[in-house]
Order: structure tokens, then sequence, then C-alpha cells
């Protein structure tokens, strides 16, 4: 008598085990609610783990480089000067400390983006000098009474053009 138990027992476990074999794999298929908690736990930590690094990046670039401003929320730097003028759409960039100068890369439309970032530069009042320019690329420096603005645009492999705007105070 004392094996039926045992038997009925064993005929039990393996029956549970074989449910809880099927349920889980049918889990897998379908995503069961546990699945779902799971993932987004993990996504979860994955956010948390990835925007502490982002901050911990920023205060260590603020820490070693003194008060560094950068932008890259398509806007220039808060600090830049207003006076000089941006063509197409500003990508991000960076100020040094207390003005020391500033840094904004832009996309632009094309061909003929130098001639029409150089020209407006100059309709603001900014001179030009050793200009050097052809369809895909261009540098050009640009001087005012407060500031000088050095212009480089470039087309790379896949045909984006980008401008990038060094500013220094004069």
């Amino acid at each position: 008598m004392r094996r039926a138990p045992r038997r009925t027992a064993r005929r039990l476990a393996a029956a549970a085990l074989a449910g809880a074999l099927a349920l889980g794999a049918s889990g897998c298929a379908t995503g069961t609610p546990l699945d779902n908690i799971v993932e987004g736990l993990v996504d979860q930590g994955v956010e948390q783990i990835t925007s502490g690094i982002d901050e911990s990046v920023r205060g260590l670039v603020d820490d070693v480089l003194g008060g560094v401003e950068l932008s890259t929320d398509g806007e220039p730097p808060a600090s830049f000067p207003t006076e000089i003028p941006l063509t197409g759409e500003v990508l991000g960039g960076g100020a040094g400390p207390n003005g020391t100068g500033w840094v904004v890369r832009t996309r632009l439309d094309g061909a003929g983006a130098f001639d029409a970032a150089a020209t407006a530069l100059e309709g603001a009042g900014f001179a030009a000098s050793g200009v050097s320019s052809d369809e895909s690329s261009g540098y050009g420096a640009f001087t005012s009474s407060a500031y000088r603005v050095d212009l480089s645009v470039a087309t790379d492999a896949q045909g984006e053009v980008t401008a990038t705007y060094v500013v220094t105070p004069a």
C-alpha cells in the first residue's frame, strides 16, 4: 500500500511538470503576462542605466573642461552670438567657458550651400578672406569687429552637406 501513494505522487509531479513545460513553451510563442513584466523591467533598467551614463558623461565633460556648454537638441548653444547668421538645420554645437569660443554644425540643402552660408555672413557685415570652394565643399574665414568665423562646408559619401562654424572673439 505504500507504493501506491508514491506512484500517485510521482504521476502528479510528472503531470505538473509536463503542464508547466507546456505552459512555458506556449508562453514563449504568445507572450505571457510574466514575460511582459520581465521585458518591461529589463527595458526600464536599460533606460535608467543609459540615461545615467548620459548624465555622467555630461557631468564629466563639465568637470574636465570647466564650464563647456554642449547642445545636441537642434539648437545652438545658449550663449552663441545672435549676430552670426547660421544657414541650414542646426544639428548641435558647443561653447567654451566664459565666451571663449563656439562651434555649431548645421545640415545644408546641397549645391551652392557654401555660397549661401558665405553670403549670409557677408550680409551680416563679415568680411571674407581665404575663401576657396567647389561644388561639394568650401572654406573661408569671415571677420567682424567682434568675431572671427571659420566656415567649412563638406559633403559626405552619402551626399549629406554639413557646415561647421567655428567662432572666436576678435
